[in-house]
């Protein structure tokens, strides 16, 4: 099936302006989900103020607006990405990486829904713990191994589906701090190397007894909140009821290597970011409103095609809201050789058993401004006018911000 094409350059942006106020109006919302809203609705408008500026040569004048900076904001991930990935360039070594996703079931979505913090937290905890204690493990490798975890909440229908995209090391530090080691299955009889980290089917058994465990663990605390639908799971036979039943599951989890190599690094550092900075839906899946509704795309994973979907307006942002992260949380994480502790440690000492050349620390990459950021990931440089096409933008003009006054319901 071709994928349908857009109809208009809509944005979330233009779904919260629209039908926000009266979603609002008819929803009690907590802090942190109105000040999302508020964000993406003032995004690169008036109301955040800006700049105007001239072109040097013809004269042609442009404003400007400030973008909301907020890590939900769908209109505001490119640049986050481009500043992330240079940050990241002096840590990817020149050696094979797995993109191994750890998901919770189905069954857990209510329970992780209303106790977001403690869920997740635990989610990132468990992750991290297997992936490192089987790299430890002389088993399967037997090595310090570096971890990258980004959380999503999110299936491609936008309703709930928690679950961690990691980037692991192929390989780890060996105990001694002497070698590179790499996975025993790694070889083949003929000496040749294959793609194998560890059977997803190990991963998913100790992932599943690790975070089970610190589930009990924080419902023994009374960590927990039960709600509504799971206002049952206060009696601590109905939770165990509930976990023997999560014991009996088969967890999914998926390990795969999409690049390695020296050649690769940049490739793979691309196809990173493509998970560490995803919001529940982006821009260009969207279709166009029509009679309330929006349509977008969306791609149902039982027959692989790509489909479109439509919900009501209050649906989709009730949905979009479900993703809102608790304030201050972290939704990436380093674990391993990658972790701020051992960064100056043991991944400088793999970048030395590995040729890898590290610039000095005195001579660090220049603060790049947003024109050089943008220039930089779309190859289109702003400062150029885009009426002549020779001059220079130059600022004439700050913009200071307009108080909007909010539409009504």
């Amino acid at each position: 099936m071709n994928s349908p094409q857009r109809s208009t350059n809509l944005e979330v942006a233009d779904i919260f302006r629209e039908y926000g106020p009266a979603y609002r109006a008819a929803h009690k919302l907590p802090l942190q989900h109105l000040r999302v809203m508020s964000a993406i609705e003032k995004c690169r408008t008036e109301a955040l103020g800006g700049h105007v500026d001239e072109c040097d040569t013809c004269g042609y004048r442009h404003p400007f607006y400030n973008s909301c900076r907020n890590r939900h904001c769908p209109t505001c991930g490119a640049l986050e990405r481009a500043k992330w990935l240079a940050a990241r360039q002096a840590d990817l070594l020149p050696v094979m990486y797995f993109h191994t996703v750890l998901t919770l079931p189905d069954d857990l979505n209510p329970i992780a829904l209303v106790n977001q913090r403690v869920v997740y937290r635990i989610l990132f905890r468990a992750g991290s713990e297997t992936l490192l204690e089987l790299g430890r493990d002389p088993k399967h490798l037997g090595g310090e191994i570096g971890v990258l975890a980004t959380l999503h909440t999110w299936g491609q229908n936008m309703l709930d589906h928690p679950h961690l995209h990691c980037i692991v090391t192929g390989g780890g530090l060996s105990a001694d701090g002497q070698q590179w080691v790499l996975p025993k299955k790694a070889k083949t009889k003929n000496g040749k190397r294959k793609k194998f980290f560890i059977h997803v089917n190990v991963i998913s058994d100790l992932f599943k007894k690790k975070f089970l465990a610190s589930l009990q663990e924080a419902y023994d605390r009374g960590e927990l909140k039960f709600v509504g639908k799971t206002a049952a799971l206060q009696s601590p036979e109905a939770f165990k009821k509930l976990k023997a039943a999560l014991y009996a599951k088969k967890w999914v989890t998926y390990c795969k290597a999409p690049f390695g190599g020296p050649a690769s690094r940049c490739a793979g550092l691309s196809y990173l970011a493509g998970y560490t900075h995803r919001v529940a839906i982006s821009n260009h899946r969207l279709i166009k409103i029509e009679d309330g509704k929006v349509f977008f795309k969306w791609r149902d994973y039982r027959d692989g095609k790509t489909k479109v979907m439509r919900l009501e307006a209050f649906e989709f942002i009730r949905r979009f809201l479900l993703h809102v992260l608790p304030g201050n949380f972290y939704k990436i994480r380093y674990y391993g050789i990658w972790s701020s502790r051992n960064r100056k440690t043991k991944l400088h000492r793999c970048q030395e058993i590995l040729g890898v050349a590290t610039a000095p620390e005195a001579s660090p990459t220049p603060a790049f401004n947003w024109e050089d950021w943008l220039c930089e990931l779309t190859g289109i440089d702003p400062r150029l006018c885009p009426k002549c096409g020779k001059g220079r933008m130059v600022t004439r003009e700050i913009l200071p911000a307009v108080k909007v006054a909010p539409k009504t319901g």
